[in-house]
């Protein structure tokens, strides 16, 4: 068999065990076919989101640019912040994302950046109190708790934000779907 033949068998298989599982979510579909799609996100829709909610929460005076991942990753999306120059790269998964929905995505991230000031605080504080060693057992334990409470908080305020003024209230569960099919698998 070819290297063409090959794929197509390959191709076959994902889609009867799509068929077979019932996946009917287009998303998820994605997910399980692993680039027969070209894309799950449309970024000409992603900049629009982006302009969107970088109004709404009041981040006008910064310079934020979209930047899509077209490889594996193992996040879906990732903010990088130049608090001096007021300048953000928001990073989006457009290969193999976690999540399924654009705009909470981008509301997300960009809640990371209006909290980063009292992200930074805090991170400062657990220095000063565990010392520089970000290896040091006291500083982990300190800075996971610290992330317990930053990711939840901040996918609450998204998902708030998105119910009150969302182009869509279409939730993600990329996570806990998956878990969901690695279960009956078994």
């Amino acid at each position: 068999m070819t290297i063409e033949t090959n794929k197509f068998v390959l191709d076959i298989h994902k889609l009867i065990y799509i068929s077979y599982n019932k996946i009917t979510h287009p998303r998820m579909c994605y997910l399980y076919l692993g680039g027969m799609m070209n894309k799950l996100f449309d970024m000409n829709e992603a900049q629009k989101f982006l302009d969107k909610w970088q109004e709404i929460l009041r981040l006008r005076d910064w310079e934020i640019r979209l930047f899509e991942v077209e490889k594996e990753w193992r996040k879906t999306g990732d903010i990088k912040i130049d608090e001096n120059d007021r300048q953000a790269i928001l990073m989006i998964n457009n290969y193999n994302p976690k999540h399924t929905t654009l705009e909470p995505l981008i509301v997300h991230e960009l809640l990371h950046l209006k909290l980063w000031g009292m992200d930074q605080m805090i991170e400062s504080m657990m220095k000063m109190a565990f010392g520089q060693d970000e290896s040091d057992p006291k500083y982990q334990f300190a800075f996971s708790k610290f992330m317990e409470v930053l990711e939840p908080t901040v996918e609450d305020l998204a998902r708030s934000f998105i119910e009150l003024g969302g182009d869509s209230n279409e939730l993600s569960f990329g996570r806990v779907q998956q878990q969901v099919e690695e279960e009956l698998k078994r």
